[in-house]
């Protein structure tokens, strides 16, 4: 039996098969490809502050003893935005709270997760560094005349993850210029600002 015939045909037969699988799975990397470029491309992930609410104000004088109080206590209500097609897992972020260039309150952001293209939103709780505030005249002369202007900058890290293998980091970034109306304790103004690093 004549089997010489055969054999190249056998090689041909599989080489074939080998070009035809490299040029599917070479096809299916370009696919993927293009679509992390396009349809997937990583857009940024937003943070907007809504409202600042002055939840509490005290502040009272001891003549005893002689020393000032002051406590503040500040509610931040903000929505973070996914423009993402998949999920964005963001961790543990922070409110920072600053009057006149110092810091003097901050804030846990609690780590969750935004559907894709959702939003979250969430209402954060300043603790006030009173220390900081108590020598500080100025803040008392802006309560009497009734408006307090205060800034605040949230960050909130996180991550998308594409097609179930391409991860990609997000940092969000918000800075606000806000101005307190001490009576009514509503904001009179905002200003922000936002940034996000990928």
């Amino acid at each position: 039996m004549d089997t010489g015939g055969t054999k190249p045909s056998r090689r041909h037969h599989r080489r074939r098969c080998l070009l035809i699988s490299g040029g599917i799975v070479l096809a299916l990397v370009l696919l993927l490809v293009i679509l992390g470029v396009t349809l997937f491309r990583v857009r940024e992930a937003t943070t907007t502050i809504n409202s600042v609410k002055l939840d509490g104000l005290g502040a009272g004088f001891n003549f005893l003893n002689p020393s000032a109080d002051l406590n503040v206590t500040l509610d931040i209500d903000l929505t973070a935005y996914n423009p993402n097609r998949v999920r964005f897992r963001y961790g543990e972020g922070s409110a920072e709270l600053f009057y006149r260039g110092g810091q003097i309150g901050e804030a846990e952001i609690p780590p969750g997760e935004i559907g894709a293209r959702g939003s979250a939103r969430m209402v954060v709780t300043v603790t006030i560094f009173a220390g900081r505030l108590i020598g500080d005249s100025a803040v008392y002369a802006d309560v009497l005349s009734g408006s307090v202007d205060f800034e605040t900058s949230t960050r909130i890290p996180g991550r998308v993850t594409v097609l179930g293998i391409f991860k990609h980091h997000i940092v969000s970034y918000t800075s606000c210029d806000v101005t307190l109306n001490v009576g009514n304790r509503t904001v009179e103004k905002s200003s922000c600002r936002y940034k996000a690093k990928l």
